[in-house]
Protein backbone atom coordinates (compact mmCIF):
# COMPACT_ATOMS: atom_id res chain seq x y z
CA UNK A 1 0.00 0.00 0.00
CA UNK A 2 1.26 3.20 -1.07
CA UNK A 3 1.79 5.53 2.14
CA UNK A 4 2.26 9.39 2.48
CA UNK A 5 6.07 8.85 3.02
CA UNK A 6 6.11 7.48 -0.64
CA UNK A 7 4.62 10.41 -2.09
CA UNK A 8 6.77 12.89 -0.37
CA UNK A 9 9.72 10.95 -1.26
CA UNK A 10 8.92 11.05 -4.82
CA UNK A 11 7.76 14.45 -4.90
CA UNK A 12 11.34 15.64 -2.73
CA UNK A 13 9.21 17.40 0.47
CA UNK A 14 8.57 16.08 3.78
CA UNK A 15 4.98 14.01 4.37
CA UNK A 16 3.81 17.24 6.18
CA UNK A 17 3.83 18.97 2.94
CA UNK A 18 2.06 16.43 1.49
CA UNK A 19 -0.60 16.70 4.33
CA UNK A 20 -1.00 20.24 3.59
CA UNK A 21 -1.63 20.14 0.41
CA UNK A 22 -4.71 17.31 1.04
CA UNK A 23 -6.32 19.07 3.66
CA UNK A 24 -5.64 22.23 3.00
CA UNK A 25 -4.04 22.91 6.41
CA UNK A 26 -1.41 25.52 4.97
CA UNK A 27 -0.52 27.61 2.11
CA UNK A 28 1.47 25.42 -0.22
CA UNK A 29 4.10 27.44 -2.93
CA UNK A 30 2.29 26.78 -6.68
CA UNK A 31 5.43 24.55 -7.97
CA UNK A 32 5.42 22.60 -4.40
CA UNK A 33 1.99 21.59 -4.34
CA UNK A 34 2.27 20.62 -8.10
CA UNK A 35 5.04 18.21 -7.45
CA UNK A 36 2.71 17.24 -4.73
CA UNK A 37 -0.67 16.58 -6.40
CA UNK A 38 2.11 14.57 -9.89
CA UNK A 39 3.76 12.26 -6.96
CA UNK A 40 -0.14 11.53 -5.95
CA UNK A 41 -1.64 10.46 -9.37
CA UNK A 42 2.04 8.39 -10.19
CA UNK A 43 1.70 6.07 -7.21
CA UNK A 44 -2.16 6.18 -6.79
CA UNK A 45 -2.22 7.22 -3.24
CA UNK A 46 -4.81 7.60 -1.34
CA UNK A 47 -6.28 8.77 2.33
CA UNK A 48 -6.79 6.67 4.69
CA UNK A 49 -9.82 7.71 5.62
CA UNK A 50 -10.52 5.93 8.53
CA UNK A 51 -7.55 6.70 10.74
CA UNK A 52 -8.41 10.25 9.40
CA UNK A 53 -11.89 10.45 10.97
CA UNK A 54 -10.51 8.94 14.57
CA UNK A 55 -8.29 11.34 14.86
CA UNK A 56 -10.39 14.46 13.95
CA UNK A 57 -13.23 12.25 16.14
CA UNK A 58 -15.44 12.88 12.72
CA UNK A 59 -16.26 10.98 9.69
CA UNK A 60 -17.38 13.62 7.58
CA UNK A 61 -20.56 11.66 6.61
CA UNK A 62 -24.44 12.35 7.42
CA UNK A 63 -26.89 9.38 7.44
CA UNK A 64 -30.37 9.53 5.62
CA UNK A 65 -33.03 7.56 7.12
CA UNK A 66 -36.60 7.50 5.00
CA UNK A 67 -38.15 5.57 2.68
CA UNK A 68 -36.91 5.00 -1.06
CA UNK A 69 -38.21 1.99 -2.23
CA UNK A 70 -41.55 2.20 -4.49
CA UNK A 71 -42.16 6.50 -3.77
CA UNK A 72 -40.08 8.56 -6.37
CA UNK A 73 -40.62 11.55 -3.98
CA UNK A 74 -37.72 10.48 -1.82
CA UNK A 75 -35.48 9.43 -4.84
CA UNK A 76 -35.67 12.98 -5.45
CA UNK A 77 -34.82 13.88 -1.99
CA UNK A 78 -32.52 11.62 -2.03
CA UNK A 79 -30.80 13.22 -4.54
CA UNK A 80 -30.84 16.25 -3.50
CA UNK A 81 -29.61 16.06 0.07
CA UNK A 82 -26.76 13.91 -1.74
CA UNK A 83 -25.21 17.15 -3.55
CA UNK A 84 -26.05 19.26 -0.99
CA UNK A 85 -24.32 17.07 1.50
CA UNK A 86 -21.46 16.51 -1.28
CA UNK A 87 -20.93 20.62 -1.48
CA UNK A 88 -20.56 20.81 2.07
CA UNK A 89 -18.10 17.98 2.13
CA UNK A 90 -19.74 15.35 3.58
CA UNK A 91 -20.48 11.86 2.42
CA UNK A 92 -23.93 10.08 2.80
CA UNK A 93 -25.17 7.02 4.01
CA UNK A 94 -28.34 5.99 3.49
CA UNK A 95 -31.01 3.55 5.24
CA UNK A 96 -34.30 2.54 4.59
CA UNK A 97 -36.89 2.96 6.91
CA UNK A 98 -39.70 1.49 4.56
CA UNK A 99 -42.01 3.54 6.82
CA UNK A 100 -42.17 0.80 9.67
CA UNK A 101 -41.43 1.75 13.32
CA UNK A 102 -39.18 -1.26 13.27
CA UNK A 103 -37.28 -0.93 10.69
CA UNK A 104 -37.14 2.31 11.15
CA UNK A 105 -35.17 1.78 14.56
CA UNK A 106 -33.25 -0.65 13.09
CA UNK A 107 -31.82 1.93 10.41
CA UNK A 108 -31.19 4.46 12.95
CA UNK A 109 -29.08 2.53 15.04
CA UNK A 110 -27.41 0.99 11.55
CA UNK A 111 -26.12 4.57 10.61
CA UNK A 112 -25.26 5.73 14.71
CA UNK A 113 -23.18 2.09 14.57
CA UNK A 114 -21.40 3.54 11.31
CA UNK A 115 -20.84 7.10 13.53
CA UNK A 116 -22.07 9.49 11.15
CA UNK A 117 -21.71 12.62 12.51
CA UNK A 118 -25.28 14.02 11.87
CA UNK A 119 -28.39 11.93 10.95
CA UNK A 120 -31.57 13.53 8.57
CA UNK A 121 -34.79 11.37 9.09
CA UNK A 122 -38.33 11.21 7.62
CA UNK A 123 -40.40 10.12 10.39
CA UNK A 124 -42.58 6.91 10.14
CA UNK A 125 -46.14 7.12 12.16
CA UNK A 126 -44.25 5.95 15.59
CA UNK A 127 -40.51 7.74 15.40
CA UNK A 128 -42.04 9.25 18.95
CA UNK A 129 -42.17 6.04 20.30
CA UNK A 130 -38.59 4.71 19.56
CA UNK A 131 -36.00 6.10 16.99
CA UNK A 132 -36.47 10.07 18.31
CA UNK A 133 -36.20 8.90 22.02
CA UNK A 134 -33.00 6.89 20.69
CA UNK A 135 -31.14 10.18 19.06
CA UNK A 136 -31.69 11.99 21.50
CA UNK A 137 -30.73 9.70 24.64
CA UNK A 138 -27.26 9.11 21.90
CA UNK A 139 -27.10 12.77 21.45
CA UNK A 140 -26.76 12.67 17.69
CA UNK A 141 -27.50 15.76 16.31
CA UNK A 142 -30.66 15.10 13.69
CA UNK A 143 -32.84 17.05 11.58
CA UNK A 144 -36.34 15.36 10.67
CA UNK A 145 -37.41 16.62 6.60
CA UNK A 146 -40.64 16.00 5.51
CA UNK A 147 -42.62 15.39 8.06
CA UNK A 148 -42.87 16.50 11.54
CA UNK A 149 -42.66 15.09 14.82
CA UNK A 150 -41.64 15.32 18.34
CA UNK A 151 -40.58 18.86 19.30
CA UNK A 152 -36.96 18.68 20.05
CA UNK A 153 -34.92 18.48 16.79
CA UNK A 154 -35.01 20.69 13.72
CA UNK A 155 -37.44 20.34 11.31
CA UNK A 156 -38.47 20.91 7.89
CA UNK A 157 -41.20 19.96 5.90
CA UNK A 158 -43.02 21.29 2.81
CA UNK A 159 -46.69 23.49 3.52
CA UNK A 160 -49.37 21.11 3.17
CA UNK A 161 -52.31 22.58 4.62
CA UNK A 162 -53.01 25.67 2.61
CA UNK A 163 -51.70 23.82 -0.92
CA UNK A 164 -54.54 20.86 -0.45
CA UNK A 165 -57.01 23.39 0.54
CA UNK A 166 -55.93 25.25 -2.42
CA UNK A 167 -56.37 21.88 -4.83
CA UNK A 168 -59.52 21.30 -3.11
CA UNK A 169 -61.07 24.83 -3.40
CA UNK A 170 -59.97 24.95 -7.06
CA UNK A 171 -61.96 22.04 -7.93
CA UNK A 172 -65.46 23.65 -5.93
CA UNK A 173 -65.07 26.64 -7.70
CA UNK A 174 -64.96 24.91 -11.24
CA UNK A 175 -68.34 23.66 -9.59
CA UNK A 176 -68.10 20.43 -8.26
CA UNK A 177 -70.10 19.37 -5.28
CA UNK A 178 -69.05 15.74 -4.62
CA UNK A 179 -65.47 15.33 -3.82
CA UNK A 180 -62.99 12.16 -2.50
CA UNK A 181 -59.86 12.48 -0.89
CA UNK A 182 -57.25 9.28 -1.44
CA UNK A 183 -55.24 10.21 2.03
CA UNK A 184 -51.74 8.88 2.61
CA UNK A 185 -50.89 6.52 5.88
CA UNK A 186 -52.77 7.13 8.64
CA UNK A 187 -50.68 9.15 11.51
CA UNK A 188 -47.89 11.00 9.47
CA UNK A 189 -48.27 14.32 10.23
CA UNK A 190 -48.23 14.88 6.12
CA UNK A 191 -51.13 12.90 5.64
CA UNK A 192 -53.21 14.75 8.50
CA UNK A 193 -52.41 17.76 7.28
CA UNK A 194 -53.32 17.63 3.97
CA UNK A 195 -56.56 15.84 4.91
CA UNK A 196 -57.37 18.73 7.01
CA UNK A 197 -56.46 21.21 3.74
CA UNK A 198 -59.56 18.92 2.12
CA UNK A 199 -62.03 18.69 4.43
CA UNK A 200 -61.79 22.60 5.96
CA UNK A 201 -62.62 23.20 2.30
CA UNK A 202 -65.56 20.97 1.96
CA UNK A 203 -66.77 21.82 4.95
CA UNK A 204 -66.77 25.50 4.99
CA UNK A 205 -68.69 25.08 1.37
CA UNK A 206 -70.93 22.38 2.56
CA UNK A 207 -69.58 20.07 -0.19
CA UNK A 208 -70.20 16.28 0.20
CA UNK A 209 -66.63 15.32 0.72
CA UNK A 210 -65.22 11.35 1.27
CA UNK A 211 -61.87 10.52 2.64
CA UNK A 212 -60.70 7.33 0.75
CA UNK A 213 -57.26 5.19 2.37
CA UNK A 214 -54.75 4.62 0.24
CA UNK A 215 -52.09 4.35 3.16
CA UNK A 216 -49.35 6.32 0.48
CA UNK A 217 -49.05 2.93 -1.58
CA UNK A 218 -50.12 2.47 -4.96
CA UNK A 219 -51.97 -0.46 -5.18
CA UNK A 220 -53.83 0.44 -1.61
CA UNK A 221 -54.94 3.37 -3.17
CA UNK A 222 -56.32 1.32 -6.13
CA UNK A 223 -58.04 -0.66 -4.82
CA UNK A 224 -59.89 2.28 -2.79
CA UNK A 225 -60.64 4.25 -5.72
CA UNK A 226 -61.91 0.98 -7.49
CA UNK A 227 -63.98 0.44 -4.67
CA UNK A 228 -65.54 3.82 -3.71
CA UNK A 229 -66.51 4.81 -6.96
CA UNK A 230 -67.80 1.02 -8.11
CA UNK A 231 -70.38 0.71 -5.11
CA UNK A 232 -72.00 4.19 -6.24
CA UNK A 233 -74.34 4.92 -9.08
CA UNK A 234 -73.08 7.94 -11.37
CA UNK A 235 -75.38 10.38 -10.22
CA UNK A 236 -73.63 9.60 -6.60
CA UNK A 237 -70.11 9.00 -7.17
CA UNK A 238 -67.26 11.85 -6.83
CA UNK A 239 -67.00 14.10 -9.74
CA UNK A 240 -63.35 14.90 -8.75
CA UNK A 241 -60.73 13.54 -6.83
CA UNK A 242 -58.04 14.80 -4.67
CA UNK A 243 -55.01 12.66 -4.48
CA UNK A 244 -52.83 13.08 -1.08
CA UNK A 245 -49.32 11.92 -3.02
CA UNK A 246 -47.45 10.51 -6.50
CA UNK A 247 -47.50 6.89 -5.69
CA UNK A 248 -51.14 7.08 -5.00
CA UNK A 249 -51.48 9.06 -8.03
CA UNK A 250 -50.98 6.05 -10.25
CA UNK A 251 -53.10 3.72 -7.81
CA UNK A 252 -55.65 6.47 -8.74
CA UNK A 253 -55.10 6.78 -12.44
CA UNK A 254 -55.11 3.07 -13.20
CA UNK A 255 -58.42 2.42 -11.01
CA UNK A 256 -60.23 5.29 -13.18
CA UNK A 257 -59.16 3.19 -16.35
CA UNK A 258 -60.26 0.03 -15.40
CA UNK A 259 -63.32 2.18 -14.38
CA UNK A 260 -63.89 3.49 -17.71
CA UNK A 261 -63.62 6.86 -16.60
CA UNK A 262 -62.00 9.51 -18.61
CA UNK A 263 -59.96 12.41 -17.13
CA UNK A 264 -61.49 14.98 -16.69
CA UNK A 265 -64.66 14.35 -18.96
CA UNK A 266 -66.02 12.44 -16.24
CA UNK A 267 -63.67 12.64 -13.74
CA UNK A 268 -61.41 16.17 -12.51
CA UNK A 269 -58.25 14.72 -10.45
CA UNK A 270 -55.92 17.08 -8.99
CA UNK A 271 -53.05 15.84 -7.00
CA UNK A 272 -50.48 16.78 -4.33
CA UNK A 273 -46.95 16.10 -5.72
CA UNK A 274 -45.84 17.21 -8.97
CA UNK A 275 -43.93 13.96 -10.85
CA UNK A 276 -41.66 14.40 -13.75
CA UNK A 277 -44.13 12.58 -16.07
CA UNK A 278 -47.34 14.96 -14.80
CA UNK A 279 -47.32 17.23 -18.22
CA UNK A 280 -46.58 14.24 -20.46
CA UNK A 281 -49.80 12.50 -20.03
CA UNK A 282 -52.90 13.28 -21.47
CA UNK A 283 -54.23 15.13 -19.58
CA UNK A 284 -51.60 16.63 -18.26
CA UNK A 285 -51.91 16.54 -14.35
CA UNK A 286 -52.92 19.27 -12.35
CA UNK A 287 -50.61 19.32 -9.06
CA UNK A 288 -48.72 21.02 -6.18
CA UNK A 289 -45.04 20.91 -7.23
CA UNK A 290 -42.78 20.41 -4.03
CA UNK A 291 -39.57 22.60 -3.90
CA UNK A 292 -37.37 19.08 -3.05
CA UNK A 293 -34.21 20.81 -3.55
CA UNK A 294 -34.90 23.68 -1.49
CA UNK A 295 -36.31 21.55 1.57
CA UNK A 296 -33.27 19.64 0.86
CA UNK A 297 -30.58 22.28 0.79
CA UNK A 298 -31.98 23.64 4.30
CA UNK A 299 -32.22 20.18 5.82
CA UNK A 300 -28.45 19.97 5.47
CA UNK A 301 -27.88 23.07 6.36
CA UNK A 302 -29.88 23.05 9.81
CA UNK A 303 -27.53 19.79 10.61
CA UNK A 304 -24.18 21.27 9.59
CA UNK A 305 -24.97 24.46 11.84
CA UNK A 306 -25.76 22.13 14.45
CA UNK A 307 -22.68 20.42 13.74
CA UNK A 308 -20.80 23.65 13.99
CA UNK A 309 -22.50 24.99 16.86
CA UNK A 310 -24.11 28.14 14.90
CA UNK A 311 -27.56 26.83 15.16
CA UNK A 312 -30.40 28.67 17.77
CA UNK A 313 -30.57 26.90 20.80
CA UNK A 314 -34.90 26.09 20.37
CA UNK A 315 -35.61 23.45 17.72
CA UNK A 316 -36.25 25.06 14.46
CA UNK A 317 -39.86 24.44 12.89
CA UNK A 318 -39.70 25.51 9.36
CA UNK A 319 -41.87 25.23 6.08
CA UNK A 320 -41.00 25.07 2.26
CA UNK A 321 -43.67 26.74 0.02
CA UNK A 322 -44.85 24.52 -2.97
CA UNK A 323 -45.79 25.62 -6.35
CA UNK A 324 -49.46 25.45 -7.51
CA UNK A 325 -49.22 24.39 -11.31
CA UNK A 326 -52.56 24.51 -13.66
CA UNK A 327 -52.85 22.52 -15.87
CA UNK A 328 -55.49 20.16 -17.55
CA UNK A 329 -56.66 17.34 -15.29
CA UNK A 330 -59.28 19.58 -13.36
CA UNK A 331 -61.20 20.14 -16.24
CA UNK A 332 -61.79 24.03 -15.66
CA UNK A 333 -59.51 25.16 -19.12
CA UNK A 334 -62.76 24.56 -21.54
CA UNK A 335 -62.37 20.61 -21.52
CA UNK A 336 -65.81 20.27 -21.14
CA UNK A 337 -65.64 18.41 -17.43
CA UNK A 338 -69.29 17.93 -16.17
CA UNK A 339 -69.60 18.91 -12.06
CA UNK A 340 -72.87 16.96 -11.95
Amino acid sequence: MVTMADVARLAGVNASTVSHVLNGTRTVSGPTREAVLAAIARTGYRQNTLARSLARSSTTTLGLASRFVSNPHFADLVTSIESSARRAGYSLVLADTHDDPVEELRAVHELADRRVDGLLLAPSVHADDEALPFLERAGIPAVLLDRFAGSVFDQVAPENVEATALLTGHLADAGHTRLAFVAGLEGLSSTSERCEGFTRVVSARGLSGTVLDGRSETAVAEAAVLSAFSSSSAGERPTAVVVGNNSMTVGTLRALRTLGLRIPTDVALVCYDDPEWADLVEPRLTAIHQDVPAMATRAVTMILERLDGTAPPTPRRERIPPTFRHRDSCGCAGSGVSAR
